[in-house]
């Protein structure tokens, strides 16, 4: 009796707590119901981590745990591996179930959200979270545009879809939350509810991975859409176009760009003459350097009702196939008599590429036409100097397998090269027309190469320090003395995406300090070749073709050598030669198997304007470093010397 007494008593007395005392939550009651009964306790941890778009963690993200069951919400900030925790301490007889809404905040990035629900509280797990820049990539679809384009197609749905009658209203009014009211604390989990009740539905989970993209719910999206794939790829009756083209653009955004070509090709295969489809696959084409078939689709894109982005990718496609005065076209029709000067950068880049590669044609032409001009030939009449005691071929047979070799050897190396520093010394000349250097000077720096990993093909980028580790630009122009730069691109022009740009011709075998290689002359394209170099004088700047000698180790198949001249002198610049020769060298680092090839020497030398001018640039001390995730390493600003009248050269893609 006094058993039941106490009992008794006990449920009078949490009666008879007052309204404020009850509002206070489960927490509370649970606490007090605990004090009699443990085995009704249950603890739920909510734990996670945080890190960028690229994976590295994120230190000092302030997280904001909301249950949404009655009881505290919680602030934390994350630890410096971008983890945070909690735990949540209820009782299990009434709540069965904790969901949470996770918002993740850090200054320049997006805000992200989550919503988890745990069905037990033994069942915790570390919940990912990815915060993205706050300033989206201007040449990628954007979320907004990529919602826009996809969801109005996934508004109506019905039992063929796969959706089922008691989840109609649920999806009405999730999609209702997230399109018409932007409501996305009720559409997520409206939409995440009817995907439990019809998992088959993959239209509904293209819904919930388009409306978690927009709440910045970037690995609820991966993980909604992938699931998605794997389900329409396991049975094909599933697949929608829709879904393809979410998940391409996810890789694309990703720089995955061949799965992203895939899974666009897969839409367009459902859906052919969808515009978005057709203007995305042109995208990652022209990505890829896929440039005539990027020109087709985004044609077609255009005439299926494609907008401005699909004509200004269409001028970028044309350039890229070598179809200069058709994007010139294009380019005025994307302006339509606006001033460029007013336009983004992105339409500011490409109309000035489409002038400079026009401009350089038409000197190019025009200088190649001019009689009594003379003109080097490295494919028929390379230099005697250097070719002296070479072993001419009896025919051409031999050139496509040393062209794959080396290219297989490029190509190996650009996938698995690791960021490198090395120490530079660069000495800068000025030369007397005998050959007597009138004025010199010295200058050192910590030389960094780095693949980005936002990489739109093949490529390098270069940074220079101080050696207390400041961004630095080498000094000289304001007294006349030149700058170089893009050295560790040279040999790309070997590489297999561009290696139909260059006309080459094998000229036989030679003996480099004992060495025997392989020499092969090269002479780029000028209406193909997009691994150009370019000379700026002042304000003027101008893109420039080359041709070459290689020469090739005929065991390894390394570039041990690059001699590389311009392809016609420029006289509008007054520029009559730009000669470069690279030594490469080997070079072997801890951790990493196989050795590297790298510019070990560099000479340029530049004949302009009447005047001799030579840079050297030598490398030693080479490491591997990593970028820290905290820092961004950014262009260092270039100098206001530059806008002086001394010329400055570069090799680009």
């Amino acid at each position: 009796m006094k058993n039941c007494s106490r009992v008794i008593l006990l449920f009078l007395a949490a009666c008879l707590l007052p309204t404020s005392a009850m509002a206070q939550g489960l927490g509370s009651l649970s606490e007090t119901i605990g004090n009699s009964n443990t085995r009704s306790q249950g603890i739920w941890i909510v734990a996670g981590k945080v890190k960028t778009f690229q994976g590295d963690p994120l230190r000092g993200a302030t997280v904001t745990v909301t249950p949404l069951v009655a009881t505290d919400t919680r602030i934390l900030a994350t630890d410096p591996q971008g983890k945070f925790r909690t735990e949540y301490t209820l009782n299990v007889e009434v709540v069965r179930e904790l969901s949470v809404f996770l918002t993740v905040k850090k200054k320049g990035f997006q805000t992200a959200h989550r919503y988890v629900n745990y069905t037990n509280s033994s069942k915790n797990w570390e919940v990912p979270l990815t915060l993205r820049d706050t300033v989206e990539d201007p040449g990628l679809l954007s979320t907004a545009n990529l919602i826009s384009g996809l969801a109005p197609k996934l508004k109506q749905l019905g039992r063929a879809d796969g959706l089922s009658a008691k989840s109609e209203k649920d999806y009405a009014r999730g999609v209702a939350d997230f399109l018409d009211q932007r409501h996305l604390e009720g559409a997520v989990p409206l939409l995440d509810k009817v995907l439990q009740r019809d998992a088959s539905c993959v239209a509904c989970r293209t819904m919930l991975g388009l409306a978690e993209l927009r709440w910045g719910d970037w690995d609820g999206a991966d993980k909604t859409l992938s699931e998605g794939v794997n389900a329409a790829q396991a049975d094909p009756q599933l697949a929608r176009a829709e879904l393809f083209v979410a998940y391409g653009t996810w890789e694309s955004w990703h720089h995955d760009l061949e799965k992203a070509e895939y899974f666009f090709q897969e839409a367009l295969k459902l859906a052919p003459e969808d515009a978005l489809t057709l203007q995305e696959l042109g995208r990652t084409q022209v990505s890829l350097q896929e440039f005539d078939a990027a020109s087709e689709n985004l044609k077609s894109a255009l005439a299926a009702g494609a907008g401005q982005d699909a004509r200004l990718l269409y001028v970028e496609a044309l350039l890229g196939a070598g179809r200069p005065v058709e994007a010139n076209a294009e380019m005025n029709s994307y302006l339509s008599g606006r001033n460029v000067k007013e336009m983004p950068l992105l339409v500011r880049q490409v109309w000035a590429n489409v002038q400079n590669r026009e401009k350089a044609e038409t000197s190019y032409l025009m200088t190649k036409g001019q009689k009594g001009q003379a003109h080097l030939d490295f494919l028929q009449h390379p230099p005697a100097d250097l070719v002296q005691g070479l072993q001419p071929p009896k025919d051409q047979e031999q050139l496509v397998p040393i062209l794959d070799a080396v290219g297989a050897k490029i190509t190996e190396m650009t996938k698995n090269f690791p960021n490198t520093s090395s120490l530079e010394m660069i000495h800068q000349e000025k030369l007397g027309h005998k050959g007597d250097i009138s004025d010199e000077q010295n200058q050192k720096f910590r030389y960094l190469c780095i693949v980005p990993s936002q990489a739109w093909g093949p490529g390098f980028i270069e940074y220079r320090a101080d050696l207390s580790g400041n961004e630095a630009l080498p000094k000289g122009l304001a007294e006349g003395f030149m700058l170089t730069k893009g050295f560790a691109s040279t040999e790309l022009i070997f590489h297999p995406n561009y290696r139909s740009e260059s006309h080459f011709r094998y000229l036989g075998q030679q003996k480099v300090n004992g060495r025997g290689t392989h020499v092969v002359a090269f002479a780029q394209i000028p209406g193909k070749a997009h691994l150009t170099g370019n000379f700026r004088k002042g304000l003027t700047s101008i893109t420039t073709f080359s041709q070459g000698l290689a020469w090739i180790d005929t065991a390894s198949y390394q570039i041990i050598r690059l001699h590389t001249d311009l392809l016609t002198p420029l006289p509008d610049l007054k520029l009559d030669r730009e000669v470069m020769n690279v030594d490469f060298n080997e070079v072997h680092f801890k951790h990493v198997k196989e050795a590297l090839w790298l510019p070990q020497e560099v000479t340029v030398t530049l004949d302009w304007n009447g005047k001799v001018l030579r840079n050297t640039h030598e490398y030693s001390d080479f490491k591997i470093f990593k970028v820290d995730a905290s820092e961004k390493i950014g262009k260092p600003k270039e100098s206001a010397q530059s806008a002086k009248g001394t010329p400055v050269s570069a090799l680009h893609q």
